[in-house]
Parts: structure tokens; C-alpha cells; sequence
């Protein structure tokens, strides 16, 4: 079992940056672990924002947020990154992290998440 928090949330203006992080514990190694940054806004289903794969080689961006926002991840600090840039009012949700093990490094996948953080809360308004 994984422990996941997450950290760098707050409130940001439209246009303005931020930097989650989500720091892993508990496994020796994370290669077998994808990684998904989750959102959920007040009213609205949670919906994936991004993922990457174990060895941090493969990547994927939900539409919405594509072209604006990058994940990165240190394996070994054992922590995943998810560089926001350009945020727009309709960012606004509490972002989660997650994890699942997966069957290669190289594999990405949102489903599967047995592993949750309890979330970090971004704001995005003027």
C-alpha cells in the first residue's frame, strides 16, 4: 500500500503558474507504478488531468489541459510533479494524485487507482 500527499495548491489569478507536488511512500521502487493527477470541481465528476508511467517516459494530458500543463516525476525523491501554467478559471478543483501498479514501466493508465492522496485545493480567480 502506497501513501500519497499532495502539496502546492492555493489560489492562483487567470494566467498565473503553480506547481503540485505528490510525494509517494511506502514502496522500494515506483517503476511499476503509473501515476494520475485527478480533478474534481465543486457539482462535477472527478476527471483525469494527466498521467505518466513508472519510468516517467510516456505521458498523457486530458484535452483540456493540454499544452498547459506538464507532469514530471522523481523517482528517485519518489515524488510526481504537475507544473499548472496559463490556469484559467475553469482549473479551479481539488486535484488528487493516484497510483496503480501496472505491468511495465512504460505503461500509462487511469484506471486501476488503488492508491489516493486526499487532496490539494487550486483556486484560480482574478
Amino acid at each position: 500500500q502506497l501513501q500519497l500527499v499532495e502539496s502546492g495548491g492555493g489560489s492562483v489569478q487567470p494566467g498565473g503558474s503553480l506547481r503540485l507536488s505528490c510525494a509517494v511512500s511506502g514502496s522500494i521502487s515506483l517503476e511499476y507504478y503509473a501515476i494520475a493527477w485527478f480533478r474534481q470541481a465543486p457539482g462535477k465528476e472527478r476527471e483525469g488531468v494527466s498521467c505518466i508511467s513508472g519510468s516517467g517516459g510516456a505521458t498523457h494530458y486530458a484535452s483540456s489541459v493540454k499544452g498547459r500543463f506538464t507532469i514530471s516525476r522523481d523517482n528517485a525523491k519518489n515524488t510526481v510533479y504537475l507544473q499548472m501554467n496559463n490556469v484559467q478559471p475553469e482549473d479551479t478543483a481539488t486535484y488528487f494524485c493516484a497510483a496503480g501498479r501496472v505491468a511495465t514501466p512504460y505503461t500509462l493508465n487511469y484506471s486501476g487507482m488503488d492508491n489516493w492522496g486526499k487532496g490539494t485545493l487550486v483556486i484560480v480567480s482574478s
